[in-house]
């Protein structure tokens, strides 16, 4: 394939390289003229692991060209990869200044091509910039449509400096946010023979993704220092804990618990957390992140109440009590919390939940609902139907399937569903469904 590369940093060097070692023919496209002289002479620009070599020979093979000229390097190739970089603007906004005079280039020299061209941009862009952004600059700047005359995706990379070339050539997956089949079968045929799975997806959830993983890395780094730091004051060996957390495979080091819902409750999880800030405050040591996780739980909790409160309506049914699907566990329960808010804000409230009968609840369950909704027997109704057919908005907080079904079958057209779990077939229920975060 022909393809040309702008902006030859880290990402663009090492793609070029690896491309044109792949027997594909490359332009590299840069303003910096002293990264072009150093490709031309078969050196390296960025300082990178195999790079001397690699570009070297690349360089020697004749499958390399470089040039300033943005149109040459368009009508030179059938598919651009867009590298160039989005650092932090002062106020931590994105500097996209690069991209976007960039793109407006690549717009003025499509106006001259006849033939079908694919964008794609690479660099690490907010979400929505693709589409809402640089798709109408290349339309207005080469007076061409997205979908006709070019096609427009963002691969987002998972290069990490000091391994690029293994990384490039063993990548967790390939993503590609696409609008179009004939862009993504051109991305399948440059990227398809790498040992991972191709996924094809929307253009803004591959735009995301790339925070996404990126956040979640500097989560888990801080985790692991925070860990540490709290081992340090205990007296315990850090390596030896988080070794031991890696391990687990099945909740740890999995999709376990990676995947949106509402807050979260329970015996343990919360009891756990201040237990350990307790800890690290007698012992002087800061956990800034794990101190904010049950704020941010709370945070989730309350849009569901306002989410409930900004409708409007006054009599409530509550599909589900439990902080889980499948028991009768009230303590800490989120769903409980729920309830709490509503009975104060005088709303009128009724509950169904199928695990949880009152009159069974023993030990810490029984004294936790006691302390928290003592009048709750007055509130739980014992089949799912009355809770319905009393309430104008509806929150369904547990998934079990026989209660999901009865929702569907009698709920109204004029009921508002809170969707706290995700429901499955949303579309067939005849109320109005509204998910928490989605």
């Amino acid at each position: 394939m022909r393809i040309s590369i702008f902006g030859l940093g880290y990402v663009g060097a090492v793609s070029l390289a690896c491309l044109a070692r792949d027997g594909h023919q490359v332009i590299g496209s840069d303003i910096d003229q002293a990264k072009l002289e150093l490709i031309r002479s078969g050196r390296t620009p960025v300082v990178e692991e195999g790079m001397v070599d690699l570009m070297a020979s690349v360089a020697a093979s004749g499958r390399v060209t470089v040039t300033t000229d943005t149109a040459r390097a368009v009508h030179g190739s059938d598919l651009s990869l867009i590298c160039v970089g989005t650092p932090s603007a002062a106020n931590g906004s994105q500097d996209q200044s690069a991209v976007l005079r960039l793109t407006e280039a690549l717009g003025r020299a499509m106006r001259e091509k006849r033939e079908p061209h694919v964008f794609v941009f690479r660099s690490t862009l907010v979400p929505g910039t693709v589409e809402e952004v640089l798709t109408p600059i290349l339309e207005r700047e080469s007076g061409k449509t997205r979908g006709v005359d070019f096609d427009v995706c963002f691969q987002p990379e998972f290069l990490r400096e000091g391994s690029s070339i293994r990384d490039y050539d063993r990548p967790p997956f390939t993503v590609v946010g696409a609008r179009s089949e004939a862009g993504a079968a051109r991305l399948k045929e440059l990227f398809g023979h790498l040992p991972c799975e191709f996924i094809v997806t929307s253009i803004r959830a591959a735009e995301t993704v790339k925070y996404c993983c990126n956040n979640f890395h500097a989560v888990k780094i801080t985790f692991a220092n925070e860990t540490a730091r709290l081992c340090e004051a205990l007296g315990v060996d850090p390596f030896q804990v988080m070794d031991l957390v890696c391990r687990d495979r099945s909740l740890n080091i999995s999709p376990a618990y990676l995947k949106p819902g509402f807050a979260f409750g329970g015996s343990c999880l919360p009891k756990d957390l201040r237990a350990t800030m307790h800890l690290a405050k007698t012992r002087d040591v800061e956990l800034p992140m794990l101190g904010s996780v049950l704020q941010s739980n709370r945070v989730h909790a309350d849009r569901a109440i306002a989410k409930v409160l900004a409708s409007g309506r006054r009599r409530v049914g509550m599909i589900g009590l439990s902080f889980k699907t499948g028991t009768d566990d009230l303590r800490e329960s989120p769903l409980v919390l729920l309830a709490e808010q509503f009975i104060g804000k005088g709303l009128s409230l009724l509950v169904y939940d199928p695990e949880v009968h009152l009159s069974r609840l023993i030990g810490a369950n029984r004294r936790f609902i006691e302390s928290h909704l003592p009048h709750i027997a007055s509130l739980m109704r014992a089949d799912i139907e009355s809770v319905i057919a009393e309430s104008d908005v509806l929150v369904v907080g547990i998934n079990d399937a026989g209660t999901l079904e009865a929702v569907a079958r009698h709920a109204r057209a004029d009921q508002l569903v809170i969707d706290l779990v995700k429901l499955p077939q949303r579309e067939a229920l005849r109320g109005q469904v509204e998910g928490l975060c989605w």
